[in-house]
C-alpha cells in the first residue's frame, strides 16, 4: 500500500445537532416539557473523524452537507480539529442533514431522529472521485447515514483495513459483509443483521461468531462493555466505570478511537479496550462532538 499522509478516511455524515434534556422520553401522544435547546456539530461519520483526530489520527473525511449556514459551520468544526474537510462539500441539492436528539436528564440515555438532508444525495460516484484517498489510508471508516450504495462503494475502492459501523441498523448484503474486516454494531443492530432477538450476552456471543463476512466483530454493549469476535473466540472487555451523563455519541467515540489504535499497528483486543475507555469518558460531558476525549485524557484514564 501506497504511504499517505492520511491514517484514517472517513466516508459518511455530517449533521447538525440540536439537543434537549428531557426529565423522560415521550411515550407515543404524550408532550413532554424539555430544557433548553443546544445545538452541536455531530452525524456519524463527522463524529468519529472529530474523534479519532483528537486522539492523534491523520484524518480525511468525505461527505455532503447544503450550501446554508448549517454546512459552513460543521465544515469549520472539522477544519478546527485538525480533520482534512476538503472532500466535504456543499450541494444545493439538500439543506445540511440534522439530528433531533432527546436526552434523559436522570439516565443520560438519549433518543434520535435524523433528517439526512444532503447526506443522502453523497453517491457513489462521489466516493470513486475521492478512490486514491481510500486506497492509500491504513484505515477506511464507515457507518450508515448515508446510502447503502454509497457505503459499498467505499468498502470496495478501500485498501486498507475497513471498519464499519452498521449504524442506524439496517439489513447488509453479505457481499459488502465478506469485505469488512472489523464490523462494530451495537445489540440492537447486531440483532437486526442476524434477523433475531439477543436477550442476553449469551445471544450476543452466539450471533456475534456465527455471524457469516467480517474477519472480526466487536460488539459495543454500553456498561456491560464490548464483545470481540475473532477467529471464532469471544473476549467480553469490562466498561470503563464512569456516571453517564448524556449517552450521545459514545458509539463514535469508540470507533474513532478503534480506528486510531488498529491504524497505529496496536492488536484489535488492545484497541478494544482503549475503545470502550474513550466511550465511557465521552457520556461524562452533554453533546457529542464537544464530549470526545483528546488523547492526554485517554491516555490518562488507561493508565489508572
Amino acid at each position: 500500500m501506497a504511504d499517505s499522509s492520511v491514517d484514517i478516511a472517513v466516508v459518511g455524515s455530517l449533521n447538525l445537532d440540536l439537543v434537549v434534556p428531557v426529565p423522560h422520553h415521550p411515550v407515543p401522544g404524550e408532550t413532554v416539557l424539555g430544557g433548553d435547546l443546544a445545538e452541536h456539530p455531530g452525524g456519524k461519520g463527522a463524529n468519529q473523524a472529530v474523534a479519532a483526530a483528537r486522539l492523534g489520527g491523520r484524518v480525511a473525511m468525505v461527505g455532503r452537507v447544503g450550501t446554508d449556514a448549517a454546512g459552513e459551520r460543521l465544515r469549520s468544526a472539522l477544519a478546527r480539529e485538525g480533520v482534512d474537510a476538503s472532500r466535504v462539500r456543499a450541494t444545493d441539492e439538500a439543506p445540511t442533514g440534522r439530528a433531533m436528539i432527546a436526552v434523559d436528564e436522570l439516565t443520560g440515555e438519549n433518543s434520535i431522529i435524523v433528517s439526512p438532508g444532503a447526506n443522502s444525495v453523497l453517491h457513489p460516484e462521489h466516493v470513486a472521485f475521492e478512490g486514491t484517498l481510500l486506497r492509500d489510508a491504513r484505515i477506511t471508516l464507515l457507518q450508515q447515514e448515508v446510502l447503502p450504495e454509497t457505503v459499498e462503494a467505499a468498502v470496495r475502492l478501500a485498501g486498507g483495513t475497513v471498519l464499519l459501523n452498521p449504524a442506524p441498523a439496517r439489513e447488509l448484503a453479505e457481499s459488502v459483509l465478506h469485505m469488512v474486516d472489523v464490523l462494530v454494531p451495537n445489540r440492537e443492530e447486531l440483532a437486526v443483521l442476524v434477523g433475531q432477538a439477543l436477550p442476553d450476552l449469551h445471544a450476543v456471543a452466539d450471533a456475534a461468531r456465527t455471524l457469516r463476512g467480517p474477519a472480526a466483530v466487536v460488539v459495543t454493549l454500553g456498561q456491560d462493555g464490548a464483545l470481540l469476535c475473532e477467529d471464532g473466540a469471544v473476549l467480553l472487555v469490562p466498561a470503563h466505570p464512569v456516571t453517564p451523563v448524556d449517552t450521545t455519541a459514545a458509539g463514535d467515540a469508540f470507533c474513532g478511537a478503534l480506528a486510531v489504535r488498529l491504524a497505529e499497528g496496536e492488536p484489535l483486543h488492545e484497541a478494544v479496550r482503549a475503545a470502550n475507555t474513550a466511550a465511557a469518558l465521552s457520556t461524562t460531558l452533554p453533546g457529542a462532538q464537544p464530549s470526545l476525549p483528546t488523547r492526554a485524557e485517554l491516555d490518562k484514564a488507561l493508565a489508572r
